[in-house]
């Protein structure tokens, strides 16, 4: 009784509710409650508590109503011009701010706006109109991107006095040497990713971070390091000079040896007329292609005894400007590019481990029996474009390569495949020649050859002799395209998956055309003398594989029908 009392005294003597108290201190039975609405700006997105996203909107005015907790704003790909100065300060807690891809200019985006984001960590300001870098960023900064902008000039507290600083994106800009202080990284020493590519340098910059790992310079009009630049830079793995006008007086022996870990090095695109001396031993990669190299001179060379990988494509070496030899310090070297040179033979005494050799578009007439021999681990052979002639292929130039798969003879004069091929072979490449027979003996024991192209040849019917196909049991892809077949070749091999034969003379399949090819998926027929009528109604039974058949481009519409369980995408096609 006297609990009852107490309960009735007690709510009588209680404070009425404010309005809403009820539903806080007592939900309703069956509802769970709710949190209130998260502020959000109008047509953004908020789906966490600190991230805004208001990317793609075509807003033109900064958004309000963005709370003060967020700490990663989007607001890339709309069509501002200005930043508030209010609106951006108050945003304490930002951590990453993107304004990539709209119209701020440096008079829109107010130097003092960043004085209060003292935690902000990745800015994103590339693709907008700035003239000028902002001068100051705030020392938190970890990633900085003004790429594709018109900066003219950055300032020492743009970049400087920044310890977390790691990645500087200024590339696709106008800067120029006077743009760049001597001081702009000072006491920002963490600095390992600085492209400055697509700008007006003329020189290799001074007092770049002795902390870098890659730098991208190129596409810029350098033409010369100075003495002592990469000096400090001993943690540089990749350097990025290609597309720029270096010269052998733009160098020294001493310009990249104190690199003791660059691994990639690209000087390709510029005026060197030799191989720069002082390279490092831990070099991997050496892009120096499209320069004006006429001699490569083995002492050049020997420091770099890591090297894997060496373009040289598109010089001008000519019959004497690679002698014998001058590359056997790279032992290890893996691949040789040497496109465009005007070679008139395959070099002599490589690095006996090359894995692969590019010669195309040169001179090379003739292949001796042991021109190849001193390189027996070759997995890749491109002799494309040059000038070979049957008569000048040794009948054993071939047979040292027991380990090649691919060998692109294309674009030469050759009238019959050369003897002796290595049964190792997986793509063979013969299109563009003058090839006017395909003896069986000649394609004996290449049964791993998988893509055979005898495009744009010669070839008829009665030049394909009896059972050239016999051997050839994995081919998965057969290119015979314009030639002048007047039918399709019988007893193809069966592991065929890829058939084409536009640009001949077939005027009639028949029913017979494609027994012997079960797994066929797809076959081109466009541009043949093919007629409503010319393909047998059973032609394609038996391929169930069958998904593509092109037969546009013959004098008149072609009807495929597929078999009732293949894939239904025939391409069939008229005048």
């Amino acid at each position: 009784m006297r609990l009852s009392l107490l309960l009735v005294l007690l709510l009588l003597t209680s404070p009425p509710p404010t309005p809403g108290m009820e539903d806080a201190a007592f939900p309703h039975l069956g509802e769970s409650s709710q949190p209130p609405p998260r502020a959000c700006p109008l047509r953004c997105s908020c789906p966490r508590a600190d991230t805004v996203d208001c990317n793609g909107m075509d807003l033109q005015v900064f958004p309000d109503n963005i709370t003060r907790a967020a700490q990663h704003l989007s607001l890339q790909n709309n069509l501002l011009q200005e930043l508030p100065y209010n609106e951006l300060s108050r945003l304490s807690s930002l951590r990453t701010l993107n304004l990539h891809n709209n119209l701020i200019s440096s008079e829109g985006l107010p130097d003092e706006a960043f004085e209060s984001l003292t935690q902000l960590q990745h800015i994103y300001v590339a693709h907008n109109k700035l003239s000028v870098a902002p001068q100051f960023l705030p020392r938190s900064l970890r990633v900085a991107d003004l790429a594709a902008n018109q900066v003219t000039e950055i300032f020492p507290l743009t970049f400087g006095e920044k310890p977390a600083l790691r990645s500087v994106y200024l590339h696709n800009n106008q800067l120029s040497n006077a743009g760049l202080p001597p001081d702009a990284f000072h006491g920002s020493e963490a600095v390992a990713t600085l492209s400055l590519s697509s700008n007006r340098l003329s020189y290799l910059p001074p007092s770049l971070p002795p902390s870098l790992e890659r730098l991208h310079l190129q596409n810029n009009l350098i033409s010369k390091v100075p003495r002592g630049a990469l000096s400090r830079q001993t943690h540089l793995r990749e350097l990025y000079l290609q597309h720029n006008q270096l010269t052998d007086s733009g160098l020294d022996a001493t310009t990249f040896s104190k690199l003791h870990h660059l691994e990639y090095l690209d000087l390709s695109h510029n005026q060197l007329a030799s191989v720069p001396a002082g390279l490092p031993r831990a070099l991997v990669v050496l892009h120096l292609g499209r320069n004006r190299i006429r001699w490569v001179e083995a002492a050049r060379l020997r420091g770099a005894r890591g090297l894997r990988y060496l373009q040289l494509q598109h010089n001008q070496l000519g019959a004497t400007g690679l002698p014998a030899g001058a590359l056997r310090p790279l032992r290890g070297l893996h691949t040789l590019h040497l496109y465009g040179n005007g070679l008139d033979r395959v070099p002599l005494a490589l690095p006996r481990r090359l894995r692969a050799l590019v010669l195309p578009h040169n001179h090379v007439t003739a292949l001796g029996a042991r021109d190849l021999a001193g390189t027996p681990g070759l997995a890749e052979l491109n002799l494309a474009y040059n000038r070979l002639v049957s008569a000048r292929v040794h009948g054993r130039a071939f047979r040292p390569l027991r380990a090649l798969r691919s060998l692109d003879l294309a674009g030469n004069q050759l009238t019959r495949v050369p003897g002796g091929l290595p049964r190792s072979l997986h793509t063979l490449r013969l299109q563009r020649n003058r090839l006017r027979a395909l003896e069986p003996e000649l394609l004996a024991g290449l049964d791993q050859l998988r893509e055979l192209s005898l495009a744009r040849n010669r070839l008829r019917i009665g030049d394909i002799g009896p059972g050239t196909w016999h051997e050839l049991q994995a081919l998965q892809v057969l290119d015979l395209s314009h030639n002048e077949l007047s039918f399709v070749p019988p007893d193809l091999p069966e592991a065929l998956e890829e058939l084409h034969l536009q640009g001949n003379r077939i005027s009639h399949v028949g029913s017979e055309a494609f027994l012997s090819t079960p797994r066929l998926r797809a076959l081109f027929l466009s541009a043949n003398r093919l007629h409503m009528t010319s393909i047998a109604p059973e032609a394609f039974l038996g391929l169930l594989h069958l998904s593509v058949v092109d037969t546009a481009g013959n004098p008149e519409q072609v009807l495929v029908r597929l078999p009732p369980t293949a894939p239904r995408q025939p391409r069939a096609g008229g005048p």
